[in-house]
């Protein structure tokens, strides 16, 4: 098969979000919060990403969206954006202290009433969900170990022709290290491994960021 990718230098990452949506100053205060955390500020989406997600959610015409990890709130407030008039968006996190973050983002985004944040384990709010395939779109971004539990328990929750990303799916190049054993990067792979097994769905993987899936259930 002929190989055909581009090597994303600094420079050319930088062009590549120079052609993008840009941030608004609500989007590029809450960036710059979120930087001053340190290094847990890497859990953040990409600017391109979040660009991405609301871009999704107006293709799909999406109504009812589900977000697994929220952190401080920067690709809530891009998918709740691209959603319809009357669209809602559920945000599943366990930190109340980024979750106080993000209410503070949602609201001067004016997409406050849009959202419903609920801070407890993600797999408490999603079993609790209605079982009714009513969700149009959702966003995997939370604890790896988990991926395939909220897989299993948001996919029967999706509508025909819904979608699901998630995120991380190259894992900066560890799914690929034969010496990369963590428990992180086994359930990278292995959520990687069954996706693309699974028969429920047709999925495609893009070198997006750290690398997304987009998981289009039949």
């Amino acid at each position: 098969m002929h190989e055909k990718f581009t090597h994303m230098t600094p420079a050319l990452y930088g062009y590549l979000v120079a052609h993008a949506p840009p941030p608004d100053a609500v989007l590029r205060d809450l960036a710059e919060e979120t930087a001053a955390l340190g290094p847990v500020s890497l859990m953040q989406v990409a600017v391109e990403e979040a660009a991405f997600l609301g871009w999704l959610a107006r293709l799909i015409g999406a109504r009812r969206a589900v977000e697994v990890g929220t952190f401080t709130g920067y690709s809530a407030i891009a998918i709740a954006r691209g959603l319809a008039p009357d669209g809602r968006l559920l945000c599943c996190d366990a930190s109340e202290e980024w979750s106080a973050i993000a209410r503070r983002y949602f609201a001067r985004s004016g997409v406050a009433e849009r959202i419903t944040l609920k801070v407890a384990p993600a797999l408490e709010t999603l079993r609790a969900l209605p079982r009714a395939p009513e969700i149009d779109l959702a966003f995997i971004d939370a604890d790896k170990e988990s991926y395939q539990a909220y897989y299993e328990e948001l996919l029967p929750r999706l509508r025909a022709n819904g979608v699901l990303v998630f995120d991380n799916v190259l894992w900066m190049g560890r799914v690929i290290d034969p010496d990369e054993r963590s428990s992180s990067t086994e359930a990278i792979r292995a959520l990687n491994d069954a996706v693309a097994r699974d028969e429920r769905v047709e999925a495609v993987m893009l070198p997006v960021s750290d690398g997304i899936t987009l998981v289009r259930k039949r």
